[in-house]
């Protein structure tokens, strides 16, 4: 994969570079085919050129003899020139503003070298025309002109083209894809390594990598991020995995314990040799842990409902004062916990909420039952309700730190825990039937300090 993306990216800059390559020499060749179709030089050039062929105009010839005009000495001065007109054997018959080393005779060699080079000097440029017999040079001084002669052969010319040619586009070439693989590479390492990181991902790897630098940076935060999360998801789905096969188990353990009790006591029973009261003994004893079953599965179905917010409720205004302080009387007209001592407080007469008050009654009794049931039996218990809040607290042996930290978790018994009686569902559900106000609970505890229950209740929306 790390190949073929570097490969892909490569492909693609040697594509714009051929690309590029062609367009510039099309546009080359389209220019020197506009220049020769529209015959474009340089002005100054032919300024000079078609000067010295027209300057013929000024030169007057009478028995043989040449002369140069007025205008034409005018025209000479004007663009700083000198003129020496020449007969057929290459003798100077005249001359004008021609400089003192100049030749009185003119072989044809030293015409041509005259008009090859400037023989004169660096800035003058020598031109030569021609009138009937007569031949002349200008030279212009000044003129910024140079004359360079190049021999060329038009087969040398062709294959030197092409050669250079070639070596252009495979010099480019090689340039393009070391550049190309170069930044190439440095694009697609973090591609692939980005890649790489989304499969450990997906093959739930959630090892930490090291971050490169650049604009990828904030990419692989994220994802190393992600992947601490995800791995914090499956520690706490390991956690759930082994809580729920533990729950089940003990759920199952308890459905069997009542259940084999009422097939012993019913084969009892169906052996016929009870006395009436054995057999009244034995009834109720069925009828017990047949009720025990029910509250299990009533409160596995009422956890499941809470649990998947399926709990409809019934919501009322009700003043939370004089509902608890019903809670606490019901509480200590039940002769188990008749002798309790509980003691009630309230900072207002009237606090209103919207609660359902069947459910809220369960769960708030729940942390009162167990404040009076998991300790000694002259144990204290103290209720205050505040306008959002009700404190349940006690000043019994409190809770280990061990089992606090699963005080919530469903089926759940701690070790301190004398009495196993209960389904082990009870925190659980009244957390939840909390939450589903609304509302909040924490529980603080110290072994030997007691226990303190907090339930924050939702606040009331003013109207």
């Amino acid at each position: 994969m790390k190949w073929k993306l570097t490969a892909r990216f490569l492909l693609s800059v040697l594509s714009i570079v051929i690309i590029v390559i062609f367009v510039n020499t099309a546009i080359l060749i389209g220019f020197f085919i506009f220049q020769q179709r529209n015959n474009y030089d340089d002005t100054t050039t032919y300024a000079e050129q078609n000067f010295v062929r027209e300057f013929q105009q000024y030169i007057d010839i009478s028995n043989g003899t040449p002369s140069i005009s007025e205008d034409g000495l005018q025209q000479l001065h004007k663009r700083n020139a000198w003129i020496q007109l020449l007969d057929a054997n290459g003798q100077v018959i005249d001359a004008h503003f021609a400089p003192e080393k100049a030749p009185a005779h003119y072989a044809p060699i030293d015409l041509i070298q005259v008009y090859k080079y400037k023989e004169f000097d660096g800035d003058t440029t020598v031109y030569m025309g021609s009138k009937e017999s007569i031949s002349y040079l200008i030279g212009v001084k000044g003129s910024g002109i140079s004359r360079y002669v190049f021999h060329i052969s038009g087969t040398s010319a062709l294959q030197f083209i092409g050669k250079f040619g070639l070596l252009i586009v495979i010099a480019d070439l090689l340039v393009a894809a070391l550049v190309g693989w170069l930044f190439g590479r440095t694009l697609t390492k973090p591609l692939y390594a980005m890649i790489e990181r989304i499969r450990h991902l997906k093959n739930r790897e959630h090892m930490p990598i090291k971050m490169p630098g650049g604009v990828y940076k904030p990419v692989f935060e994220n994802l190393n991020e992600v992947s601490r999360e995800l791995a914090a998801h499956e520690q706490e789905r390991k956690r759930l995995e082994v809580m729920r096969e533990e729950w089940i188990s003990n759920v199952s353990h308890d459905m069997k314990t009542p259940l084999a009790s009422i097939r012993g006591y019913a084969e009892l029973l169906n052996d016929g040799k009870l006395t009436p009261h054995e057999q009244t003994e034995y009834a109720q004893i069925i009828e017990k842990q047949s009720l025990h079953m029910q509250d299990l599965l009533d409160d596995l179905n009422l956890t499941m409902r809470l649990r998947h917010q399926q709990l409809p409720l019934s919501l009322t205004e009700v003043n939370m004062v004089q509902f608890i302080r019903e809670i606490v009387i019901d509480t200590l007209n039940t002769p188990q916990y008749e002798l309790a001592d509980i003691e009630f407080n309230a900072t207002k007469d009237v606090i209103k909420h919207h609660i359902d008050e069947h459910f809220m009654r369960r769960a708030v009794m729940n942390f009162l039952h167990n404040a009076l049931l998991h300790n000694p039996s002259d144990v204290s218990v103290n209720i205050l309700v505040d306008d959002h809040s009700i404190t349940i607290s006690d000043n019994g042996k409190g809770i280990a730190a061990e089992d606090l930290e699963h005080i919530f978790e469903r089926y759940y018994r701690g070790t301190n825990t004398e009495r196993t009686h209960g389904t082990g569902l009870g925190t659980a559900i009244a957390r939840d039937i909390i939450e589903a106000h609304g509302g909040t609970v924490t529980i603080t505890s110290e072994e030997q300090q007691g226990t303190t229950v907090s339930i924050q209740l939702q606040e009331e929306k003013k109207e």
